[in-house]
């Protein structure tokens, strides 16, 4: 009488982990994340961890969530993992205004975005 298991949306040797509302432009987070992508998840956290961009902490969360979901969810190894993918969509954005001179109204706009990143295990070439 149950209802079929959801199909994973990603592969057997892949995990996923999102983020929402990130209070950045997605012009700035994509730089952190193109810092990422490609690179081994030990190296990738030693870049964001010591990068003087403000929404870099924000994505090495991000990170460390994808790695404990491969860890503790699919049963990966940490140490062969890679960051395969890191993308970054927009997300609402909080319209605010200041007058400004002659009668005039100034907008401003305060844009959020948010952030996907999957890991692959990876076995290294000897």
């Amino acid at each position: 009488m149950s209802k079929d298991k959801n199909p994973r949306r990603v592969a057997d040797n892949e995990a996923m982990a999102k983020a929402r509302m990130l209070r950045t432009s997605p012009q700035k987070l994509n730089l952190v994340a193109a810092l990422i992508r490609g690179q081994k998840v030990d190296k990738a956290l030693t870049d964001l961890t010591f990068s003087k961009k403000r929404i870099a902490q924000d994505v090495k969360k991000v990170l460390q969530s994808a790695i404990a979901n491969a860890e503790n969810n699919h049963n990966l190894d940490v140490d062969e993992l890679v960051v395969a993918e890191a993308w970054v969509g927009k997300n609402m954005v909080m319209k605010r205004g200041r007058p400004r001179a002659r009668g005039r109204f100034g907008r401003i706009v305060k844009p959020f975005s948010e952030l996907t990143i999957k890991v692959r295990q990876v076995e290294e070439q000897a």
